[in-house]
């Protein structure tokens, strides 16, 4: 990340993502449907632009998980906006299992001409066959859990943890490829690079943690400032400044060092773990539809 306050630039691509694309590319020949998983709090940001060339034409079912966290109103735009552009998509919550019923229908459906081709060729029928992508830590691993209602897939809180192909058995209708986390070469939107960092799309040991909850608290006091207010029982008008903002924060939460001085970057990790586990409420970041043709 560049060090100047306007011109964020976050870019994290191990060379496992690099391999990870190229068996995605030879492997997605062998499915009838692909499941694109997205954080439906940044359903824009979070969805890979690598990921359509690589599918090609096979069907796409968008399913935007962690619903839970993101502010229902918009998620059922953002819906209607990929229906809009002719793909299925559902909102989902993998943790809970809400709406997996209803992802598992929409992937069937948009399986079912492939495998009506296979019946015309007297292929006796066979299981749907479905891969899941998405970028790192948008919930892959535990929505297949969810689906098979174990925890067989190693999961954790922490992008680029699931790293090879796996074929798993969710039914005797429906096989999934699961495949790693995969980000694309170069994040060019400063303002999408902001909010893969807050979301935990990339890893919290490459970009500047500072710089990052500047642009955070600022979106937040401007955009939320009766949730911080609530949360961290602060007076309205919010301080303008993020720094003094923040020094705030960090004294209401008890963040003091000898002599009463803040410990800025201890109060800066509460606040980004609090949002992330939605204990500052429901979130919907990504707030620019695309406009429809």
């Amino acid at each position: 990340m560049e060090n100047s306050k306007d011109n964020m630039r976050i870019n994290w691509f191990p060379g496992h993502m690099a391999k990870a694309q190229r068996m995605m590319r030879e492997h997605v020949k062998l499915v009838d449907v692909v499941i694109e998983l997205v954080d439906a709090r940044i359903p824009l940001s979070s969805a890979n632009p690598v990921i359509a060339d690589i599918i090609e034409n096979k069907p796409r079912v968008v399913a935007l998980n962690k619903a839970d966290l993101a502010e229902t109103a918009w998620t059922e735009r953002w819906i209607e906006t990929f229906r809009s552009q002719g793909l299925q998509a559902v909102a989902i919550d993998s943790m809970t299992g809400k709406g997996t019923k209803s992802l598992i229908s929409k992937v069937e459906q948009g399986a079912s001409a492939a495998i009506a081709k296979l019946v015309d060729k007297g292929v006796r029928p066979r299981a749907v066959r479905a891969m899941i992508l998405g970028i790192p830590n948008v919930g892959k691993s535990s929505l297949i859990n969810r689906l098979l209602g174990s925890a067989t897939v190693r999961t954790a809180d922490k992008p680029g943890v699931t790293r090879g192909k796996q074929w798993i058995k969710v039914s005797n209708n429906l096989e999934l490829l699961d495949t790693p986390g995969v980000l694309w070469p170069k994040i060019e939107d400063p303002s999408v690079a902001l909010r893969l960092a807050i979301t935990g799309a990339i890893n919290d040991e490459v970009y500047d943690l500072e710089q990052v909850m500047a642009k955070f608290l600022t979106m937040l006091r401007e955009d939320y400032s009766e949730r911080l207010s609530e949360r961290y029982k602060l007076t309205l008008p919010l301080p303008e400044d993020s720094e003094e903002l923040l020094r705030l924060i960090g004294s209401k939460r008890g963040c003091l060092r000898s002599g009463g001085v803040v410990d800025c970057d201890k109060a800066r990790k509460i606040i980004l773990n609090e949002f992330r586990g939605g204990k500052l409420g429901q979130f919907t970041l990504d707030r620019q539809l695309p406009d429809r043709e």
